[in-house]
């Protein structure tokens, strides 16, 4: 066995951080429950970013988004900054590293062909033979889509090792015409349905095989650092059965305060809900408003969504339990650090919003971090703030590497291991480009145990909540002259943000 810890990342895409039996008995995850009894779990974690391809950078690399370049989706990440991070240091300090699953390290949804096997355009050129290196991941198996309607058809041949997989599981009509089949009639609930997709299909379930198979079949004689990233329970909610049919929607219970409460958000809220995404393809300015407009729904079709959305996740949750027991059937549990967390939350309807955006809310911001492992205490709860940008550096600490680059990110050993360590704060950041919904905005927010602000920098307009009087975010105090004190030491707080910034912004290559 290697005197080095083995690490496993898994994560999931689009998980609130109440979307956990700890925190919400709504839900069944006993698997990542156990993780969190075995081990340690964060409570106010947040994401470096609202969308996938920012947050999932700064996973990588430790570093924040306006550090790594890649400010909004649709913004490709540095192959000579993505190797760079975790995977490629621990890579060359002898550990043998693999990623299965949804990277989004590089726009899918591309204008043209851009030659990363991420674009839907340019993934044919990488075979079946293909298996990496990719961004500092010597073994690379991807599932590209993950979903098929949102936000990119199938090309011909299919992108990605997973869609190849399950294309060739029947013929193509007939691939197609299942995902898109339900089990049941609908309630008119947006991009929600119960998938006739055997679940054996899913990409859930192909991760978790393909995960299980590399971890039977790897190099014994080195440590192993592995990312298994799940696309699910990212939108369109389609869930197959029997997990679509896992929680009744009439018994799942819906958001307090469901009405779209503008008038209380800064002006940006409602902007960018109403704003045109200004893209030069009109084909793809109508693809943006379908993937990130959900019309009003009534409860009913809510509750719909929200079973689904639910079931998704306990899908997710049985894989890792495979992942877990395939670790323990050989010997690995012991010396493997696991950890479970996402890139970023979904409004699910609470006031009013749907999926993400610019709107800096708790549901958006805050992610569920769950650590077991080697050293790592149990049963132990942290309130501190902290953030996906410190795994990276986490992960080197426990390998007993240094890192590359300066991380803007801090290792979370000391905290894991039952250490008295105090955060003052959490850093998210994010140049809104108006492609995504005709508003341009800077916004950056520093997270407190008390307190969160958000500034938008072009125009000065911000929020500010009081989260331990105020958790469900009502009553924005950034304009109250009673909290001018702890509105300045927060701007303060966001203005020493670490590290450098960019100067050379890339502009967007695609959508998503």
């Amino acid at each position: 066995m290697p005197s080095r810890p083995n690490i496993l990342l898994i994560t999931s895409d689009q998980q609130r951080a109440d979307c956990f039996g700890f925190e919400n008995p709504h839900v069944r995850t006993p698997h990542i429950d156990g993780l969190a009894r075995e081990g340690t779990r964060f409570s106010a974690c947040i994401t470096p970013n609202l969308v996938c391809q920012p947050a999932r950078a700064s996973i990588l690399t430790g570093l924040l988004p306006l550090t790594h370049g890649v400010w909004d989706n649709g913004i490709d990440l540095d192959p000579h900054v993505g190797e760079r991070g975790f995977a490629g240091t621990l890579a060359r300090a002898g550990y043998r590293t693999a990623f299965v699953g949804k990277a989004h390290f590089a726009t899918k949804a591309t204008f043209r062909p851009t030659g990363t096997p991420e674009c839907r355009s340019s993934g044919a050129r990488y075979g079946p033979e293909w298996v990496g290196p990719y961004m500092g991941f010597e073994h690379v198996e991807l599932a590209v889509l993950g979903h098929f309607d949102n936000p990119c058809p199938v090309e011909r041949p299919p992108v990605g090792h997973y869609e190849r997989w399950l294309y060739s599981r029947a013929p193509e009509e007939e691939v197609e015409r299942l995902y898109r089949a339900s089990l049941r009639p609908g309630v008119g609930a947006t991009q929600t349905w119960h998938s006739a997709l055997p679940v054996e299909w899913h990409s859930s379930s192909w991760i978790a095989e393909r995960a299980i198979h590399w971890l039977e079949g790897r190099d014994r004689s080195r440590p192993f650092c592995m990312w298994v990233s799940f696309p699910d329970p990212h939108q369109p909610f389609d869930c197959p059965a029997p997990w679509s049919f896992l929680y009744d929607p009439k018994s799942v219970p819906l958001p307090g305060d469901r009405r779209r409460d503008l008038e209380r958000r800064p002006w940006w809220y409602k902007a960018t809900l109403e704003g045109t995404p200004r893209l030069a393809d009109p084909g793809m300015r109508e693809l943006r408003a379908k993937v990130s407009r959900i019309p009003d729904q009534s409860d009913e079709q809510l509750a719909h969504m929200t079973a689904n959305y639910y079931g998704m996740i306990s899908l997710i949750d049985h894989n890792v339990g495979r992942i877990l027991e395939a670790l323990e059937a050989h010997g690995l549990a012991q010396n493997t650090l696991v950890v479970f967390t996402t890139d970023h939350g979904e409004m699910l309807g609470n006031h009013g919003l749907y999926l993400k955006g610019p709107w800096p809310l708790e549901d958006l911001l805050r992610v569920g971090l769950i650590a077991r492992g080697p050293g790592v205490k149990r049963g132990q709860v942290i309130a501190e703030p902290v953030s996906t940008l410190d795994l990276a550096p986490s992960f080197c600490d426990y390998a007993g590497v240094s890192a590359v680059a300066d991380l803007q990110g801090k290792t979370l050993r000391s905290m894991l291991e039952g250490g008295s360590e105090t955060r003052a704060a959490a850093w998210s950041e994010w140049h809104v480009h108006p492609a995504r919904c005709g508003v341009e905005l800077k916004l950056r927010t520093v997270r407190t145990r008390r307190y969160k602000c958000t500034f938008e920098l072009e125009s000065g307009a911000g929020e500010l909540y009081d989260l331990q009087n105020d958790p469900g975010e009502m009553t924005n105090l950034f304009d109250d002259p009673g909290y001018r004190r702890v509105r300045n030491e927060l701007e303060a707080m966001m203005r020493a943000r670490p590290g450098r910034m960019r100067d050379d912004l890339a502009e967007p290559i695609g959508i998503a």
